[in-house]
């Protein structure tokens, strides 16, 4: 995961993040509002010793394919 992926895909990921990581405050996440480095900032305060499983999660994450649910437009025809 870079920098872009992380703010282009920003308003989804955030949801599931807090679902699946809920150390994360609302705070947090408009401190971070989709800046990569704010992000892992707050993964290593909020989670020190287990960042690198937050952090592989994300990965995980951002490699899934984006849905129609991230601002793309869905298909009149689908």
């Amino acid at each position: 995961m870079n920098a872009d992926q992380l703010k282009g895909r920003w308003m989804q990921f955030k949801g599931e993040l807090k679902t699946k990581w809920g150390e994360f405050t609302d705070n947090d996440l408009t401190e971070i509002e989709g800046n990569y480095d704010k992000f892992v900032g707050k993964a290593q305060e909020r989670y020190g010793d287990k960042k690198s499983e937050l952090m592989k999660w994300a990965e995980a994450w951002h490699a899934k394919p984006a849905t129609n649910t991230e601002g793309k437009k869905k298909s009149p025809f689908a």
